[in-house]
């Protein structure tokens, strides 16, 4: 069966909660969460990342995410929330639904990263 897009994006916005600003630096200030930034390199080059974030652009998720694949990251870990953002919020939705499908349990969306940096959330150049 196939599917669209817009399909897609809403299965993925409906499985994905969002997650505030606030309620993000908080989970990650506590050591409970990791932020994935799934930009490509060119955009966090122009505007930088969530300080502390790890990226890992949205090509090579499942990669680094599959605790059974040759390049995973150790970082990712099944048990522990995962907060995922993008430019505007479409590939960190899309991006959240495949790390539900991969196994990890809270995953929540943060996003557009401008909403981010405009709201005075911490900002490290790259």
């Amino acid at each position: 069966m196939s599917s669209s897009l817009k399909e897609m994006l809403a299965a993925a916005n409906a499985a994905v909660p969002r997650i505030s600003r606030e309620d993000a630096a908080a989970l990650f200030a506590s050591g409970r969460a990791l932020v994935v930034d799934v930009r490509d390199a060119p955009e966090l080059q122009a505007s930088g990342k969530v300080a502390g974030a790890l990226h890992v652009s949205r090509g090579m998720l499942e990669f680094r995410a599959d605790p059974t694949s040759p390049y995973h990251d150790p970082a990712f870990d099944p048990g522990r929330t995962v907060i995922v953002y993008c430019a505007s919020g479409g590939r960190s939705a899309l991006a959240g639904k495949t790390l539900q499908d991969l196994g990890y349990r809270d995953v929540r969306n943060l996003g557009a990263f401008k909403d981010w940096a405009e709201s005075g959330g911490q900002v490290e150049r790259v």
